[in-house]
């Protein structure tokens, strides 16, 4: 039997995650409908899953799962009408964006600076922004179908996505400034050779 080591660096990051993701849920829970639509953790939890676990598994996993996790709440809870049986119509289009911008996170984020964690925001908000509105475009009939009506439903998305730019600075500002001080204050926090 292999036996189980304990690594702080990575409980922390994981409790972290977890916390985090459920502001998710605590916003929408505390707020009209959709008046916070987009406005949530989860675009800082994909870089912060992205840029400090180093092992591939864990750094995509985490992340995921913790969407998963808030998204099925939510589907059997407040959004339970847009739900189309598991989670919402077009989940996977979501999930698929959501693993690019944990590798955005995995190849911008390898050194964490203020202006690489600005570019990598407003990467994965552009990939957010171009990635979930494909489908809500493609063979939709209030588009035209040709990239005037893509751009139309771009335009339309704007409000939505100047939301996931605010969630995502403000809780990556919170997860990463509380990893890096933490990180300062405890060594055993800091990347050892082993991955985490």
């Amino acid at each position: 039997m292999a036996h189980l080591k304990f690594n702080p660096r990575t409980i922390l990051l994981l409790l972290m995650i977890l916390v985090l993701t459920g502001f998710r849920l605590l916003v929408t829970f505390n707020s009209d409908e959709l008046k916070f639509a987009n406005f949530s953790s989860i675009g800082a939890v994909a870089l912060f899953g992205g840029a400090y676990f180093k092992d591939n598994l864990k750094a995509f996993a985490f992340p995921l799962l913790s969407l998963f996790l808030s998204d099925f709440v939510l589907s059997t809870t407040i959004f339970s009408k847009y739900s189309s049986g598991f989670l919402y119509e077009g989940w996977y289009v979501v999930y698929f964006a959501f693993a690019l911008m944990v590798l955005v996170g995995r190849l911008m984020l390898k050194n964490i600076t203020i202006a690489n964690l600005l570019a990598s925001t407003l990467t994965i908000v552009l990939i957010h922004w171009i990635v979930t509105d494909f489908p809500i475009w493609f063979r939709n009939p209030s588009y035209t179908q040709d990239l005037a009506g893509f751009w139309l439903c771009l335009e339309r998305a704007i409000p939505f996505e100047v939301r996931f730019l605010e969630g995502t600075v403000i809780y990556g500002a919170i997860l990463f400034g509380a990893f890096e001080i933490l990180k300062a204050k405890y060594p055993v926090l800091k990347l050892q050779t082993q991955k985490v």
